[in-house]
């Protein structure tokens, strides 16, 4: 069996706020879609998250905290 990970990074425009459900459904299927037709098989969405470190700026000026970022990443597999 092989698998294949891709980031899933969503880049549409809400129209309205009732639409984001239905964009961000619209966008996921398009992106299986696409994988499908070379032959993978959607498996599931997987989230990742990570800390990234903050900066200490010049003598504390400028300085930002440190914060979790999660990345949501789409499993398929191929036989």
């Amino acid at each position: 069996m092989e698998y294949k990970v891709v980031p899933l990074d969503p880049t549409f425009t809400v129209k309205t706020a009732t639409s984001t459900s239905n964009d961000g459904a619209d966008y996921l299927e398009r992106f299986i879609q696409h994988y499908s037709k070379q032959g993978w098989e959607y498996v599931r969405v997987e989230s990742i998250s990570t800390y990234v470190s903050g900066d200490s700026g010049c003598f504390g000026i400028g300085s930002t905290p440190g914060y979790i970022s999660a990345k949501q990443m789409v499993v398929f597999k191929k036989r």
